[in-house]
Order: C-alpha cells, then sequence, then structure tokens
C-alpha cells in the first residue's frame, strides 16, 4: 500500500515537471495565443567558403585594388583662396587722417556669428563659433542686397567681393575729396557663411567661414574635438544635396592629405559613433561580446581575444564561422569557415580581416551537446533515485 501511494507521488510529481512553467511559479510566456505557423517552404542553403592562404590573399588583393569612395570636388586650391564678402557681413574702414571717416572701435573684431573678440585672440582662433548674447561690433554690415554705404562714396555693391576689390573701389571714390586717400578695409564679424558639426563632437554647432581656409579635421578640432566613441574613418559631409564619406583618421594616423578637404559654406559634416563598426562574437566563447573595430581593421584572432577566446570544453575549434553582409544581402550573405585545428589556420587567424557587422560564431562540440543534454535530465533521474529510495 505505502508503495502504490509513493509510486502515485512520483507520478503527480513528473506530470508538474513536465507541465513545467504553468505550475512552478517562475517567468514564462503563454504561447496559447500566438499563431506561430513556423518556417514556410523550403529553406534556403548558403555556401560556406574555406579560409585558407588563397582566400586571404585574394581578399586582400581585392581590398588594395578597390577604388577609394570619391572625394567632394574642389572648388578652389588654398593657394588661390580668398574670401569674397557675403550680406551680413560686417566690414571695418579705415581712412588714415580721416578719422571722422574709419570705423569706430577698429580693433575690436568678429569672426563668427555674434562673436566679440580681440584681434590677438583671433589670429589664435579664427574659426570662432558664435556667442550668443554678444554685442556686434560697429561697422559697415552688408545688407541682404549685398551693398554697403560709405560717406561721399554713396552705396557700392561688396557681396561676392573681397576686401581688396572693396578697398580699392572706397579709393577711387574718395579720390575726388581727397588727396591720394589710404584707405583699409577688414572683416570684422564672419557672420554670412557657415559650416556645421554634428555628431559625435565635443562641441557640435555652427563654425564660420573666414579669411583662414577650413579644412575638415580644423572644423573637427574647433568644435573640440571628437568624443571616445567617434569614428573618424567615416565623416559624413553633406554638400550640394549630395552624400561622401571622408576618412578623416587618414589623415591624423597616416598623413593622407587627401581627406582633408576643404570646406565650403553650407557644408555640413556629421561625426558619427561606431554603431557600423562593431563586430559580433558569439557562439562557444568565454564573453559572448560586442567589438568595435580599431581603425577600420579587425581580424578573427583579434575578435577571439576580445571574447576571451573559446571553451576548451565546448568550442568546436573546427567551426569558427564568419557571417557577412545580412545587411546589404539578406538573402545571400557571404559565410566563411576557419578550421583553427591546423596550424597554418591559426596564423591565418590574424590575416583574415573582418567588416563591419561581421558575425564571428564558435559552433559546439559533439560532445558538449551530449554532456548538456545529460545536464538537462540529471535532475529527473536523481529525483526517481531518490523516491526509488524511499519506496523500498
Amino acid at each position: 500500500m505505502l508503495k502504490r501511494n509513493f509510486t502515485c507521488l512520483f507520478l503527480l510529481a513528473l506530470a508538474a515537471y513536465l507541465s513545467a512553467c504553468s505550475i512552478l511559479p517562475g517567468n514564462h510566456l503563454n504561447t496559447s495565443r500566438l499563431n506561430d505557423p513556423g518556417p514556410q517552404g523550403p529553406q534556403p542553403t548558403y555556401d560556406v567558403k574555406t579560409i585558407d592562404a588563397q582566400l586571404v590573399t585574394e581578399q586582400a588583393k581585392f581590398a588594395a585594388a578597390m577604388a577609394p569612395p570619391p572625394l567632394p570636388p574642389e572648388q578652389y586650391t588654398e593657394s588661390d583662396y580668398r574670401y569674397q564678402v557675403q550680406p551680413s557681413d560686417i566690414l571695418g574702414v579705415t581712412v588714415w587722417n580721416h578719422p571722422e571717416l574709419t570705423t569706430q572701435n577698429g580693433t575690436t573684431l568678429s569672426t563668427g556669428g555674434n562673436t566679440t573678440q580681440t584681434l590677438a585672440s583671433t589670429l589664435q582662433q579664427p574659426y570662432t563659433t558664435a556667442l550668443p548674447g554678444q554685442a556686434d561690433p560697429f561697422g559697415q554690415t552688408v545688407t541682404p542686397d549685398g551693398t554697403i554705404f560709405f560717406p561721399f562714396v554713396g552705396r557700392i555693391r561688396a557681396a561676392g567681393k573681397t576686401t581688396s576689390q572693396i578697398r580699392d573701389e572706397l579709393a577711387v571714390g574718395l579720390n575726388p575729396y581727397i588727396k591720394n586717400p589710404q584707405v583699409d578695409v577688414r572683416v570684422l564679424a564672419f557672420r554670412s557663411q557657415r559650416v556645421e558639426v554634428t555628431g559625435d563632437v565635443k562641441t557640435p554647432g555652427p563654425l564660420a567661414i573666414s579669411d583662414v581656409p577650413l579644412r575638415l579635421v580644423d572644423a573637427i578640432s574647433r568644435s573640440g574635438g571628437t568624443n571616445p566613441d567617434a569614428d573618424l574613418q567615416r565623416v559624413r559631409l553633406t554638400r550640394n544635396k549630395k552624400f561622401y564619406v571622408l576618412n578623416a583618421d587618414a589623415m591624423l594616423d597616416r598623413g593622407d592629405s587627401s581627406q582633408n578637404i576643404l570646406l565650403q559654406p553650407g557644408d555640413v559634416i556629421n561625426v558619427p559613433d561606431r554603431t557600423d563598426s562593431r563586430i559580433f562574437v558569439m557562439g562557444e566563447v568565454k564573453t559572448p561580446v560586442t567589438l568595435n573595430m580599431l581603425k577600420g581593421r579587425f581580424t578573427i584572432a583579434d575578435a577571439l581575444t576580445g571574447a576571451g577566446g573559446i571553451l576548451d570544453t565546448d568550442a568546436n575549434p573546427r567551426q569558427i564561422f564568419v557571417m557577412r553582409g545580412m545587411r546589404d544581402n539578406p538573402n545571400s550573405p557571404e559565410i566563411f569557415r576557419l578550421d583553427m585545428t591546423q596550424p597554418d589556420s591559426v596564423m591565418l587567424s590574424s590575416q583574415f580581416q573582418l567588416k563591419p557587422l561581421d558575425v564571428v560564431y564558435v559552433g559546439t562540440a559533439v560532445g558538449a551537446t551530449f554532456n548538456r543534454m545529460i545536464q538537462q535530465i540529471l535532475p529527473t533521474l536523481q529525483s526517481v533515485f531518490f523516491i526509488k529510495e524511499l519506496t523500498n
């Protein structure tokens, strides 16, 4: 009788175990209201390429032969750059020995928006951003129609001209009234032409185009530099409704001045973070992790080392997979496999270059799968053993 009762209790316990989360406490999802039809139709298959010395060599040649992304066309070179005055700029005019015609406070000027500063500070910071709340310097403001008014000369056109051209025109206009007039013209406030710097920089915002040429790296530096997660290899430039990708790190790291382009009024620079430069390491590794590429270079060895290495007892070293291209080609991704049981393959792991958003997956050993199955059923077997002992 007692044995029959224990048998009944065992069957009840087994039923409760099999019903799992429907009875036992803990988080679970009731799937009775979900209509999950499962995979429909035949599932696609993918070709796997073995990573060997020939494949690594071919990829290196292909990467070297690929044409770099197009650069925006240059409007001018630094040697022939001349700042042209535009509406909203503020000019200062000096007529020597004629203080009544000279702009007041001529020693104070501004290089961006409403920023007013001394001549010395301007020479140190020629691209200063606008600071709201500060007064503009007193001077000749170029009107929206591109003209300025000057005593005795009248209204002249200033927009589209350099300060030298405006100076010569004022000297000619003053000549009937002043013998050999000595005239000087300079820009007190560069307010008309700007570029926008956005993204992962410390001080995003507008930068004024001044009489000193402004290049890409200069603009990033004047914005306080980048944050730690900034990706300088994929700086985005929008110019005339066209999109370009520039590698500012090529200038800083290798001295490639071709990427350090001259900026033009209206340019928008965006410094992205490293979201699109991630590498995912999954499977039988000690620490599944997301890693950022270092200056555009990352190998399988870098990825596995960053994940703490593969698991000694559970990983299958013959199944180191690299899955690539799911974002751009979801129906035809590239899959590569590395067999790290071979000496040359271990060395190739430090040569095979990964690309952004690659997934490195380490397969599971057959013995590990069996061991995990045993670990799942072992508590049940132990319960059966203890119940059997109690019924004896």
